[in-house]
């Protein structure tokens, strides 16, 4: 006597494998039912099954940043598998793009939320085992970000390693190349804030600290360590906020002069740097 094999049984071996919807009716058939003979079939059969590989590391991947036509928001996703020769996979590539494209489109709140919508017809979810079962490595998106604004500029740095989207305060003759040099700034200085009103109290205080600290083991007195610290301090957010950061194509201004020389009062309103792995 044959066991009915149900669509729910069908759909549950294909999330813990990867393998194909027909494929698994077939195994499940083949087994009477039984899951682990089902996953013995398959992979006797041929099939690439992807549950072995969930607990696999997958630091290798790609990042997608993008914007909107009408530049009011942008995205940027990190899909990743477990080597570098699947990343510079073409076939790969195209599949970040899609859910890049998916997570522009619809904009979701979270990480969780794009991998409920559908890429080719199924859930990013399914799609995300399916490749996984049918590329041998573990396939995952890790990374999810979003900006808004008025006029958001989106940078993809060094090979699909590392996405940028910067937003500013106003779009206008000019604003879109200056994005692009902001992005790459963003890219290669990774800033911590916009400016120090952005830098958290408790960076501060440990800035401080360190300071006084050296200023101390110097040989300084005491009563001095705390004037300098605050110059220390001030370097500090110079190195490391955006608009106080030397520009880098032009070391005779920083990030916020560069800016205002593009468009009176042109300011950057957020930002978001995704590196790959990090």
């Amino acid at each position: 006597m044959s066991v009915q094999i149900s669509a729910s049984d069908v759909n549950k071996l294909r999330q813990q494998t990867g393998a194909g919807m027909m494929d698994c009716k077939k195994a499940l058939v083949e087994a009477n039912g039984d899951f682990e003979a089902a996953v013995d079939y398959l992979r006797k059969k041929g099939a690439k099954v992807a549950a072995s590989r969930q607990d696999r590391d997958s630091n290798e991947g790609v990042i997608i940043a993008k914007a909107t036509a009408d530049g009011k928001s942008g995205i940027v996703v990190e899909v990743n598998c477990e080597t570098d020769f699947v990343a510079k996979n073409a076939d790969f590539i195209a599949f970040a793009e899609k859910i890049a494209e998916v997570a522009l489109s619809n904009q979701p709140a979270s990480l969780e939320e794009l991998k409920g919508l559908e890429v080719d017809g199924k859930k990013i979810a399914d799609a995300l085992i399916e490749q996984t079962g049918v590329i041998g490595e573990k396939i995952d998106v890790s990374n999810y970000e979003t900006v808004t604004g008025e006029k958001v500029v989106a940078y993809i740095h060094g090979n699909y390693r590392l996405g940028v989207l910067v937003s500013l305060s106003a779009d206008a003759a000019g604003v879109e190349e200056a994005g692009k040099d902001v992005a790459m700034q963003i890219a290669a200085m990774n800033p911590i804030a916009i400016d120090k009103d952005g830098v958290d109290q408790g960076t501060i205080d440990r800035e401080i600290a360190i300071a006084k600290e050296q200023i101390i083991a110097e040989g300084k007195p005491a009563e001095m360590a705390e004037k300098i610290a605050q110059g220390k301090l001030n370097k500090f957010f110079k190195d490391t906020t955006l608009l106080n950061q030397e520009f880098v194509k032009d070391s005779s201004k920083n990030i916020a002069q560069f800016l205002d020389s593009v468009s009176k009062g042109l300011t950057v309103t957020a930002f978001k740097r995704v590196q790959l792995g990090a």
